[in-house]
C-alpha cells in the first residue's frame, strides 16, 4: 500500500441530493484535507444492485479502500470486501461487518423519534404523516421510530406511513404526499433526497407542515419546515476515513446518536410551542438516559394512495 491511501467513496445517486449525500459529501471533503489520504468520489450509481455491483468491481482495483454511502451498500458491499481481501471497506449508515469491512452508523432513528413526539404535539386534526423512498435499513428504521416517537406523545394520533419508491423524483413525492394531505395529514416527516422538492411543494399548496432530514431544513424553508431531524452522516464518514487511513478495523457497528454531541438533534423552528420544545427535549434526556429505547422495526398498516403512483 503506498503512502498516501487512495480511498474511493461510493454515493447511488447524485451527491448534490440536499440529503444523506450531501452531508456524507461535506465529510468526503474534510476527510481529504488530512495526511496520507487521496480521495476520490464515485457518483451517479442507479438504484439498482446489478450496477452498483459493476461499478464496485470496476473502481475497488483502482483505489486501496472503499466507503459506501447509504443502507444500499449493506448487500453488495460484503460481497466486494470477500472478493478483494487486501482491501479495506466501510458503509456509512451501514450494519454488516467483516474481516475487512467496518461499519458506520449514525443513528438517524434518534432523531426520527423526536420528530414522531414533536409532530404529536403539532397536529391539529390528530393525523400525521411519514413519507420515504427506498426501502432500506435506515429509512426502515427512522420510519419505525417516527410511528414510535408519535405514539409515545399521543396513542390516538394516526400516522400514514409510505415508501413511494424513488429519492429523486418530485412529481412521484408530490403526487404522495398530496393524498396524505388529502387523507387528513397535517404534519409530514419525510426521508427524501432531491425529491423532496415534491413533497414541499404538496405542503405549500395544501397547508400542511414538514420535518425534513438530514440537513437543516428549517433554514432553507421556515414557512413550510417546523423542524429537521438531523443527522451528521458526514461524522460517520470523517470517521471511517480516519480508522481506515490509520488501519484501525472496528469490529462493531459504530453508532453515533443523541448522546454524541451534535451527531444527532431535532432542529426546531421559532415557532414550535415552547410546550412542545419542552417535551421533545424530555424526550431527547429520556432516550440519552437510557429510559427510552427507540424501535427499529414496524410492521403496522401502511398508507397507499387510491392509484399506484410507483412501484418500490
Amino acid at each position: 500500500m503506498s503512502a498516501t491511501m487512495k480511498i474511493a467513496v461510493f454515493f447511488v445517486g447524485e451527491v448534490e441530493d440536499a440529503g444523506f449525500n450531501a452531508s456524507a459529501l461535506a465529510g468526503a471533503t474534510r476527510a481529504g484535507q488530512a495526511d496520507g489520504v487521496e480521495i476520490t468520489l464515485v457518483s451517479g450509481v442507479r438504484y439498482d444492485q446489478d450496477e452498483i455491483r459493476y461499478r464496485l468491481n470496476e473502481v475497488v482495483p483502482t483505489v486501496d479502500g472503499l466507503v459506501f454511502i447509504g443502507g444500499q451498500g449493506n448487500i453488495t458491499t460484503p460481497e466486494i470486501a470477500a472478493a478483494f481481501p487486501d482491501k479495506r471497506f466501510a458503509i456509512v449508515q451501514g450494519q454488516k461487518t467483516g474481516p475487512n469491512l467496518a461499519s458506520y452508523d449514525v443513528r438517524q432513528e434518534d432523531s426520527a423519534f423526536l420528530a414522531g413526539v414533536l409532530a404529536a404535539h403539532l397536529t391539529r386534526t390528530g393525523t400525521v404523516g411519514h413519507l420515504s423512498g427506498h426501502r432500506v435499513r435506515p429509512g426502515l428504521k427512522g420510519r419505525a421510530a417516527f410511528v414510535a416517537g408519535v405514539a409515545h406523545a399521543a396513542p390516538d394520533v394516526t400516522v400514514l406511513t409510505g415508501f413511494c419508491g424513488t429519492q429523486d423524483d418530485s412529481s412521484v413525492t408530490r403526487a404522495w404526499a398530496e393524498a396524505e394531505i388529502a387523507a387528513g395529514a397535517d404534519v409530514i416527516f419525510t426521508m427524501l433526497n432531491d425529491a423532496r422538492r415534491g413533497a414541499i411543494e404538496a405542503c405549500r399548496a395544501g397547508g400542511a407542515r414538514q420535518i425534513g432530514n438530514a440537513l437543516d431544513w428549517v433554514a432553507r424553508a421556515p414557512e413550510v419546515f417546523v423542524a429537521s431531524a438531523m443527522a451528521r452522516i458526514d461524522i460517520g464518514v470523517e470517521q471511517a476515513v480516519a480508522d481506515m487511513v490509520a488501519g484501525r478495523l472496528p469490529e462493531q457497528i459504530v453508532e453515533f446518536g443523541l448522546a454524541d454531541g451534535d451527531a444527532v438533534s431535532l432542529r426546531m423552528g421559532s415557532d414550535v410551542p415552547e410546550a412542545a420544545v419542552a417535551a421533545v427535549a424530555e424526550v431527547a434526556e429520556a432516550i440519552r438516559a437510557g429510559r427510552i429505547t427507540v424501535p427499529d422495526s414496524y410492521d403496522g398498516p401502511e398508507f397507499q394512495p387510491d392509484a399506484a403512483l410507483c412501484d418500490d
